[in-house]
């Protein structure tokens, strides 16, 4: 990001003589360290001039007090010179420093600086950092000085936040021909990526674009950026015609000035400079910058000199006593240094390029570019930058904040035309060719082979994870020649972090095989979209459950039997009573009836009973009862079935809580992330894990179990485990997955595979894939998370047997609320039929067996003794 940079690190020096002026100087020495045969430099001695020409011209400014420029020329590529340059400054009694372009000498002047309290003030500007770049891979092209280095450090601190990086760099040695860049841009084509980064100095930058054109590189493979440098080159040219034909498609930067009357006037005053032949290059950005900075200086003095009214300069014993070329002893410090430089920090004005004031790490708050296009022979705006608004087609609102960015919403510009003028965004990458094909590295493995591995004699490749590979690249839209490169000694598992730290390296370009995504891999590189679904699981040695001839009684549990018996009591019970007075088939001896209830609650199951039910309270009650048996009995059925046919699966160790409390070794696979995930996350001891290479090694270690130098069970991913099972028998999953994840492909600049995966998906594809090489035998779950999966329990059903329940006791109260009122009604009648000597003489034992006697009979006898009272000498009717 341009801004002025101000360099001032002010420490105590000892102080012997004393110079003071007491009165408002006349004059105050001004130093300006530049390098005026550049275009920067030339550009900002005459706007600095300008801007000296103007305050001086108004007595209001400074009140009577004047600049005097102390201009020093310097060369960039001499820094000896230029601290020579810049000591001559400093001892012509200098309150401030404007300058040097070159970052190297700035800092080292600024520690001569540092000791005499002299502010340091550079309108050099930063570049912005390309944070919006959406490729994951670019080259950077710069000149090798110091203000190219720390460019491209910059840019890739930026990518790196962004999981983007700075794969190659050509270093041009500084004023490199033709010839050089020649060779040093045909190695870069070697290298895969085709976006390219050009951090260069306006004076030889364009020799680059003129070279890369020669070599057939501003076609429509490439991307071009460029730095700011760019459209300073651009906007000082005489003629740009030319320069603009090499450069079609290339994006650059220029920093925003906001249109204003003084922006306009000094154009006009520059155009008219330019025109009597008195500046050498047309204006650029550095110019406004340069100007601002002049009157920042002056506004900082008159601030000073309001308050102090005086400049003093001490020398210093320190750089007397400092012998040598430089004359060190020659050198005084400026006694207001400190306070000019927090009246500098205090500025707060609008100049011809905007806002000028510092922030806290003393930068002027500024942060808007213009993004700027060639197509063909004109350059054209398509957007703006902000370090706090991203990429955006109109001027961002918020120019001057401090305000945390967001780069989540509008990250968008406008028609970009790229290098051979094609309005397509650009790959930017040439993935591979037959001469150099694409390195897609793969795990050599010894165990699992079905996921990956070499064909004996052959340089093919096969397995399931293989096919998902070609698979999704023959769905992507263009070719791309590859080479499967192996990893790994074929003697043991390898390592998987290794492998993906191969990409990081860029040993091979993509890495292919059963590569679980986790968090610390997702830190170095990309990858695709996982296809296939991965956890941590536990499987374990587990016990058959034999088939008995008691297996009937095992779909339900004792509770649901006994529960299921209680109700055929209770209801052969209440049915009895609710039939026993109108229905002649609940009638009779005692036993017979016990005996009815009984076989009739019984025989309902197989709706054999022989009676009816003729009371509406008892329909009501079966009705609910007959829909509770038929749920009851097809679960039944279900549960049974399984039991016959599927055989069960037990163990003592029930998911991953239980064997890391068993303090019991645990097999991992080789070369897994379980053993990582197991010892950082689950904090299981390294002394309980045991390595284990192959599928046999699985089988030996449960069988031996951890009493006899084996494991208690094992940790593996979800796809092993399966493969696993579907091989052998005695084994088993139990627990749930503990983990969620997935395979996929570290992903490739340029490949989209992601996409492709997706389709595979939809498809269907990528299921037969994993039934073509995971599921030869089938795939049965072979689970043991409950050791009686197919037990019904009570809980299954409390529901009905409530609603059961509830509506044969609603039944059985109504009926008891009406046979009461009857039996009173009865004994009313009665006692008005014997008299009030008859109803007083009976005891509550008499009333109680004249109740029961009243309940046993027959409705239509309690009808027929209402309609005829009953005497004492007539007979009871049954």
């Amino acid at each position: 990001m341009h801004s002025v940079l101000l360099l001032v690190l002010l420490s105590q020096l000892s102080l012997n003589s004393l110079l003071v002026y007491c009165e408002r100087p006349r004059a105050v020495n001004v130093g300006v360290v530049l390098t005026q045969d550049s275009v920067i430099g030339g550009v900002a001695k005459v706007a600095i001039e300008v801007a000296v020409g103007d305050i001086n011209a108004n007595p209001s400014i400074l009140v009577g007090t004047q600049l005097k420029l102390i201009l020093e020329n310097s060369n960039c590529s001499s820094f000896l010179g230029s601290i020579a340059v810049s000591l001559r400054v400093l001892e012509k009694d200098a309150v401030v420093i404007i300058g040097p372009q070159s970052s190297t000498v700035a800092h080292s002047i600024s520690f001569v600086a540092n000791g005499l309290r002299i502010p340091l003030l550079s309108f050099a500007a930063t570049d912005p950092t390309l944070s919006s770049l959406q490729w994951k891979e670019v080259i950077a092209v710069f000149v090798g000085d110091d203000y190219g280095w720390n460019g491209v450090s910059s840019l890739s601190d930026a990518l790196a936040k962004k999981m983007s990086k700075v794969v190659h760099k050509v270093a041009l040695p500084v004023g490199a021909s033709s010839n050089v860049i020649s060779e040093l841009l045909n190695m870069s084509k070697v290298v895969g990526p085709r976006v390219y980064v050009v951090h260069a100095s306006p004076d030889s930058g364009l020799l680059i674009f003129s070279v890369a054109q020669k070599l057939q590189m501003m076609t429509d493979e490439f991307v071009w950026f460029a730095t700011d440098w760019l459209s300073t080159s651009l906007d000082s040219a005489a003629e740009i015609g030319d320069n603009l034909v090499n450069l079609t498609g290339v994006i650059f930067f220029r920093q925003y000035i906001p249109p204003s009357s003084t922006k306009k006037a000094f154009v006009l005053r520059w155009n008219e400079l330019l025109r009597k032949g008195r500046v050498r290059y047309r204006l650029n950005t550095h110019g406004f910058l340069a100007y601002d900075t002049v009157w920042a200086v002056a506004l900082g003095i008159n601030e000073l000199l309001s308050e102090s009214n005086n400049i003093s300069f001490s020398y210093s014993k320190n750089l007397q006593d400092v012998k040598g070329k430089l004359q060190l002893g020659n050198l005084k410090t400026f006694d207001h240094g400190q306070l000019l430089l927090e009246k500098l920090l205090l500025l707060n004005f609008t100049g011809i390029s905007g806002l000028v004031q510092f922030d806290s790490e003393r930068n002027l708050i500024r942060g808007v570019y213009e993004v700027l296009n060639v197509d063909n022979y004109v350059i054209r705006s398509v957007g703006y930058w902000s370090t706090h608004s991203g990429l955006s087609v109109l001027v961002p609102t918020i120019i001057y904040s401090n305000a945390p960015s967001n780069f989540t919403e509008n990250q968008e510009l406008g028609n970009v035309v790229w290098p051979g003028g094609k309005t397509v965004k650009p790959r930017g990458y040439v993935l591979a060719s037959h001469e150099r094909p694409f390195k897609v590295g793969f795990p050599r493995r010894v165990s699992f082979t079905e996921f990956s591995k070499e064909i004996e004699g052959t340089l093919e490749v096969e397995g399931y994870c293989v096919d998902v590979f070609k698979a999704a690249l023959k769905l992507v839209p263009y070719d791309v020649p590859y080479q499967f490169v192996p990893f790994g000694d074929g003697e043991s598992s390898p390592s998987y972090d290794e492998l993906v730290n191969m990409v990081v390296e860029n040993v091979i370009n993509a890495a292919m095989g059963d590569i679980s995504i986790t968090t610390n891999r997702t830190r170095l590189v990309d990858f695709t979209q996982p296809y296939i679904s991965t956890g941590l699981v536990v499987i374990c040695k587990v016990e058959n459950t034999k088939v008995s001839s008691w297996t009937f009684l095992r779909p339900f549990t004792t509770k649901m039997w006994c529960v299921l018996g209680a109700f055929f009591v209770i209801i052969g019970f209440v049915i009895w009573i609710l039939e026993h007075r109108v229905n002649s088939d609940f009638r009779g001896p005692l036993r017979r009836q016990c005996m009815t209830s009984l076989l009739f609650s019984f025989s309902t199951l197989f709706h054999s009973q022989q009676e009816d039910t003729v009371s509406t309270p008892g329909r009501v009650v079966m009705m609910i009862w007959f829909f509770l048996l038929m749920v009851i009995t097809s679960s039944y059925t279900a549960s049974l079935t399984s039991f016959l046919t599927v055989q069960q699966l037990s163990s003592p160790i029930t998911g991953i809580d239980s064997l890391i409390a068993s303090n019991q070794p645990i097999g991992y696979q080789m070369g897994s992330f379980s053993y990582s995930y197991l010892t950082s996350n689950l904090n299981v001891h390294r002394s309980r894990l045991v390595s284990l290479g192959s599928q046999e090694a699985y089988e030996a270690a449960l069988d031996l179990g951890p009493k006899n130098g084996g494991v208690a069970a094992i940790v593996d991913e979800l796809p092993y485990v399966e493969h696993f099972l579907a091989r052998t028998t005695g084994y088993g999953i139990v627990g749930s997955s503990f983990t969620k994840g997935g395979w996929g492909f570290r992903e490739s600049s340029g490949i989209d595979m992601s996409t492709a995966i997706l389709q595979l998906s939809e498809s269907g594809e990528l299921q037969r894939i994993h039934d073509k090489w995971l599921c030869v035998e089938g795939c049965p779950s072979h689970r043991g998370d409950d050791p009686n999966p197919n037990h019904l329990h009570l809980n299954s059903f409390w529901g009905l047997f409530l609603v059961c329940g509830m509506i044969t006791l609603s039944a059985l109260l109504i009926f008891a609320i009406k046979t009461i009122w009857q039996f009173i009604c009865y004994e009313r009648n009665r006692d008005a039929a014997a008299g009030a000597e008859g109803s007083s003489g009976r005891s509550c034992s008499a009333v109680a067996w004249s109740f029961l006697d009243f309940v046993d009979k027959k409705e239509g006898a309690i009808r027929h003794l209402f309609s005829r009272p009953e005497s004492p000498s007539q007979p009871h009717v049954n």
